[in-house]
């Protein structure tokens, strides 16, 4: 079929359906088209045929009320130069190089070229500096910066291997007679989604350091991967004076960079969220059913028998999983993360030399 068929046929099959059925208004709602277009449609048929109906479009561009191309240029570099400002502003700092443009005739201009949003300003001229190699200036650094930080509060993590960024999260997971309160120090690994969880009578600096000393980097040095990054929010058991508060002291100590969730934005965590979902229903609504529990070593056992099914036999559908289960992940992408060692890619090129 003809592109020229394909844009006429839609149209014809309305003009017939109306005479099959003698009802435009039902005609129009089976074939999604209103009224007016069928009258339009008719109308175009009688007066030239089949032909009639290929193209009905909106009146074209008059191209003389358009802004001179240089100046047009002139704006859509300065999109790029300049993504965080507004199209006032823009066209307030255009009058001062010479070339006088209405914001809204900068307006019209950015939507042309695709750049009417910041977003779209910010995706350009990242686009311009993987071609071209252009070195940033102070302002387009700060709003690069401000998209990764806004991308991080929907939930857009970034994360490029194994061990690039982990995600550590405090989950409260309730109250049992005898025992108290009873917290679970959450970890997961952003890219394989490999998780780990701790249980604990308390929340505080020292315990989410236990947590990753206990369970998190014994893994991770056993695979030979090194930890880069942790995320957290902004809770007092991981924020707090560097010079003596616990969990910062051991980041420190490990060389782990600390990067915090956006105030108010505990979506930016969604990773932990949403496995914290997951355990709820899959594991604990299960078991404080099916037992009463007196400690919590007992209830320890039975969690980490069920990370052993959730990190080896359950497959998952995160972003980098693909259906595979978390450690299936981890083991078929951690050479990702040994290309990346630098000590790694020193020791390789001593031997080139």
């Amino acid at each position: 079929m003809t592109t020229t068929q394909k844009l006429i046929q839609p149209k014809m099959g309305l003009l017939k359906l109306a005479e099959k059925l003698g009802n435009v208004s039902e005609a129009c709602k089976v074939m999604g088209y209103s009224r007016d277009s069928f009258y339009r449609f008719q109308k175009l048929y009688e007066d030239g045929g089949e032909l009639a109906l290929k193209e009905i479009s909106r009146s074209k561009p008059i191209l003389k009320n358009r802004i001179a191309e240089p100046d047009e240029q002139a704006v859509v570099a300065y999109a790029i130069e300049h993504p965080e400002q507004g199209q006032a502003r823009a066209s307030n700092e255009l009058k001062k190089r010479g070339i006088s443009v209405s914001p809204a005739s900068i307006r019209c201009v950015w939507l042309r070229h695709d750049l009417e949003t910041m977003q779209k300003r910010l995706k350009a001229l990242e686009a311009k500096v993987a071609q071209d190699g252009m070195i940033l200036t102070d302002s387009q650094v700060a709003a690069l910066e401000r998209k990764k930080e806004e991308q991080e509060s929907r939930g857009e993590i970034e994360t490029h291997h194994p061990g690039y960024l982990g995600s550590q999260d405090t989950y409260y997971v309730g109250y049992i007679k005898g025992v108290g309160k009873i917290y679970q120090q959450t970890f997961i690994d952003t890219y394989t989604r490999v998780a780990f969880a701790k249980l604990y009578d308390r929340k505080n600096a020292l315990i989410a350091a236990d947590m990753l000393n206990d369970k998190v980097l014994p893994f991770y040095q056993s695979q030979s991967v090194d930890l880069l990054r942790i995320l957290t929010d902004r809770g007092t058991e991981y924020c707090g004076a560097r010079e003596h508060h616990e969990y910062q002291l051991y980041l420190t100590i490990e060389d782990i960079d600390h990067t915090k969730t956006k105030a108010k934005s505990p979506q930016t965590n969604g990773i932990c969220e949403r496995f914290h979902r997951t355990i709820q229903e899959e594991f604990y609504a299960i078991a404080f059913r099916k037992k009463m529990y007196d400690s919590l070593e007992l209830m320890q056992k039975d969690l980490d028998d069920w990370l052993e099914y959730y990190n080896n036999q359950r497959s998952h559908s995160g972003r980098y999983c693909f259906g595979k289960t978390p450690m299936q992940t981890w083991l078929d992408s951690k050479e990702l993360a040994k290309e990346k060692r630098i000590d790694q890619l020193y020791s390789k090129a001593e031997v080139h030399s």
